[in-house]
């Protein structure tokens, strides 16, 4: 009886509403920060795309993003040995549909009256009967500027079925809490190919209002700002437009002139960083991070490069139409993440607003409908380079071994869903990888602790301290230096960490935009002297295609204060974290086919990790 009434009186006393000024005892109930970074992959292409000369479709895409194993377009099974988090169907707009309409009835005798529709159907039923035949041919259906007079494609009752297809597929797989699917689209402009994915907050209801804007409604970045502030006026949505490729883009993607050759104004930098936060900073199609030209002393700096379509030369190539011409040294600064970032610091001082104050992710564009990254779990570029014994030697139109294994978007949000990973898109709190799954905490501020990197609440004291990547610091406090709290660990089926560095850029007294690398964390209780530190050295054994994890440290954490701060000097910092070297996937083929590599084919590779910026303004 007495234990009853004890029971009773407890029931009582915890149903009482607790005092108003009691705050919950559940942290995760407290804390207002996200604590948990999603993977995903921002611009994929199904055979939606004019140009994807491959099998699988959106519903497959979406399933091996999920997890689940698909079969290849050459036959293959293929599964991620983890699913990811969210994924944008990024299909071009221009000729969406063309290939399959046959088999999705999309407004079909329209399409049937096409004579690229019809040429497209014979060049593709032969690919699909032996994907080894020359795919010259293909290129009738892809995005060409000579198709932009085939009416037929672009008959308004086409595009808006193969685009209610498009928004139905994404709302279908769309599972919030549990898997993300956005919809999307890639605006793909021929002008120096200044690509952009467009990435929609909305569900398909709401985005199918308006049919995509391709390049032919508008080739120039302007046009499609345009259309997203139509969409917004019209829908009450949102939407961003993410830049990729800027390596391939003839110094027009980060030029400080818009399309018309006119300098910047105010009101042109405002649009465009309110239309573009986040650039994708590496992909299949090589690493836009920096060149060597542009950080001579960078040692890292040679990385995944991709200087055009006809492969690596001396200044670099780009494909442009039918020709293929060199590029200028002098425009290799207009092309690349680190420099952007630093000539928008200028621009900041002329306009007083950073056209080029953007964030960064990694992602594919990977055209066979596979979200894969990892070295021994590489699909290729397309089709044709899905893994066979040769297909490294092999090109459609770039030799497959140029290609890289990347990337991923790491977000920072509060929740699996639509809209918490778009507004972590939006304020820029994301990082790119070429392929791990690096996690990665940056935080700036004027009074960290050395013990802060060290604590268990890291993120909790960052967020409280300081602002996140993405963020702004203002001006220092007399005597003050910025501080930056920085975590770094492995992927957990990953490579150790080779080194956390620091890349800080400004525009010197003269105008001259400036850039230095700090070393400040190193594995293995390395010590960095002068700035310098020993490599990490390698247990790739490329024979075999393995290393060990007996170099390196499984995480690296730091309290970093910039040694030559200037409080009066705007600044941008950004973090690049380094794994162990490890076998690239030409390795990986070697080994699993067992056949010889041609010397020039690289076998080794340092993974690695950016953070987007954060930003100083006196």
């Amino acid at each position: 009886m007495k234990a009853t009434t004890a029971a009773l009186i407890a029931l009582l006393l915890l149903s009482q509403p607790l005092p108003a000024e009691e705050a919950p005892y559940s942290p995760p109930v407290r804390d207002t920060f996200p604590t948990r970074v999603y993977w995903g992959d921002t611009h994929l292409h199904t055979n939606l795309s004019g140009d994807a000369v491959f099998r699988l479709g959106p519903e497959a895409a979406y399933r091996f993003a999920k997890g689940e194993q698909v079969t290849s377009s050459t036959g293959k099974p293929a599964q991620l040995s983890r699913p990811l988090d969210f994924i944008v169907v990024a299909d071009h707009a221009n000729n969406m549909g063309a290939q399959i309409s046959r088999r999705y009835s999309a407004d079909d005798e329209t399409f049937k009256r096409s004579r690229l529709g019809r040429l497209w159907a014979e060049a593709l039923d032969e690919l699909l009967a032996n994907p080894d035949v020359n795919h010259e041919r293909l290129k009738t259906g892809s995005l060409w500027p000579a198709n932009r007079n085939d009416v037929a494609l672009r008959h308004p009752g086409f595009r808006q079925a193969v685009w209610d297809l498009v928004t139905s597929n994404a709302d279908k797989h769309n599972d919030p809490g549990r898997f993300t699917a956005f919809v999307g689209y890639e605006w793909t402009s021929n002008i120096a190919a200044q690509h952009r994915v467009v990435l929609f907050r909305e569900p398909g209801e709401t985005v199918r209002q308006l049919l995509p804007f391709s390049s032919w409604d508008g080739p120039q970045p302007e046009a499609l700002w345009a259309y997203l502030e139509r969409y917004e006026s019209e829908t009450g949505g949102d939407a961003i437009a993410i830049p990729h490729n800027s390596n391939l883009t003839f110094g027009r993607m980060f030029a400080i002139d818009d399309s018309a050759g006119k300098p910047f104004t105010a009101e042109y930098a405002r649009t465009r960083v309110k239309w573009e936060p986040i650039v994708e900073a590496t992909q299949i199609k090589g690493d836009s991070e920096t060149h060597p030209l542009i950080s001579p002393d960078d040692e890292f700096a040679d990385f995944e490069r991709w200087n055009g379509w006809a492969g690596k030369e001396d200044g670099g190539v780009i494909w442009t139409g039918n020709r293929v011409r060199k590029r200028p040294h002098e425009l290799i600064r207009y092309e690349y993440v680190r420099s952007a970032l630093q000539l928008g610091l200028g621009q900041a001082q002329t306009l007083g607003v950073n056209p080029f104050k953007f964030g960064v992710i990694g992602s594919t564009d990977a055209h066979t409908a596979l979200s894969a990254t990892t070295e021994s779990n590489f699909w290729g570029k397309t089709m044709v380079a899905e893994p066979k014994s040769d297909r490294a030697t092999q090109a459609y139109s770039v030799l497959n071994w140029e290609m890289s294994a990347s990337g991923y978007a790491g977000v920072w949000a509060h929740e699996n869903t639509r809209e918490s990973l778009f507004d972590a898109l939006r304020r820029r709190e994301t990082y790119a990888t070429t392929g791990s799954r690096i996690t990665l905490r940056v935080f700036a501020g004027w009074d960290f602790d050395l013990d802060d990197a060290h604590s268990p609440t890291l993120a909790k004291l960052g967020y409280q301290k300081g602002v996140p990547m993405g963020g702004d610091l203002t001006q220092a406090p007399k005597g003050s230096k910025p501080q930056f709290l920085i975590a770094a660990a492995r992927d957990a089926e990953g490579a150790h960490l080779d080194r956390i560095q620091v890349v800080k850029g400004w525009v010197d007294a003269t105008g001259e935009t400036r850039e230095r690398i700090y070393n400040v964390a190193a594995s293995d209780n390395r010590r960095i002297r002068a700035n310098r530190v020993r490599p990490v050295g390698s247990t790739v054994d490329v024979a075999t295609a393995t290393y060990t994890n007996s170099i390196g440290d499984p995480e690296l954490r730091v309290v970093w204060q910039d040694p030559d701060f200037d409080p009066r000097v705007a600044a941008v910092y950004y973090v690049r974290v380094l794994e162990i070297p490890t076998p690239r996937w030409t390795a990986f083929d070697a080994a699993f086919y067992n056949v010889d590599m041609p010397e020039h084919i690289p076998m080794v590779i340092q993974e690695r990790a950016y953070s987007s910026a954060i930003w100083y303004t006196p």
